[in-house]
C-alpha cells in the first residue's frame, strides 16, 4: 500500500470514529446520562464483541451505580437504539486473538470492582427509553 492510500486509510479510519463519538454522546446526553466517551474509550470497547455487550461492560465497570436502578440489558438496549438511529454502523477494528481474550479478561476484572466509586448524586432519568 502506498503512503496515499494509508492516509486515505486512516482518514476514513478517523472519520468513522467520530461518527460513532458523536453518535454515542448525542445517545447518551438524550438519555440524560452524564457520561461521555472518548477515542480510547470507544476503540479499547470496540475489542468486545458486540456493541450492547461493549455498552454493558462500560457501564459495569464504569458507573455501576446505575444498575441499582437499571439492568445493564435495558441500559445498553436503550443506548443502543438511540446511537443507531443516528449512526447505524459498529466501530470495525482488528486485533488479534490473544490481544482480545487479554482485554476482555481486565475488563472482566475491572467490571469485578476494585475501582468503582460511590456516587451520591440521583439516578439520571431515560427521557425517551
Amino acid at each position: 500500500m502506498n503512503p496515499a492510500q494509508l492516509h486515505a486509510r486512516d482518514s476514513e479510519h478517523d472519520a468513522q470514529v467520530q461518527a460513532q463519538l458523536c453518535a454515542y454522546n448525542a445517545a447518551f446526553d438524550e438519555l440524560g446520562l452524564r457520561f461521555r466517551w472518548d477515542e480510547r474509550t470507544l476503540t479499547t470497547l470496540a475489542m468486545i464483541d458486540g456493541e450492547q455487550e461493549q455498552i454493558a461492560a462500560y457501564i459495569e465497570a464504569q458507573h455501576p451505580h446505575l444498575l441499582k436502578a437499571y439492568s445493564a440489558e435495558f441500559l445498553s438496549r436503550a443506548i443502543l437504539e438511540k446511537k443507531h438511529a443516528r449512526y447505524p454502523a459498529r466501530l470495525q477494528i482488528r486485533v488479534d486473538g490473544a490481544t482480545r481474550a487479554s482485554h476482555v479478561m481486565r475488563q472482566s476484572q475491572m467490571s469485578r470492582g476494585s475501582e468503582r466509586l460511590s456516587y451520591e448524586a440521583e439516578l439520571p432519568a431515560l427521557a425517551g427509553a
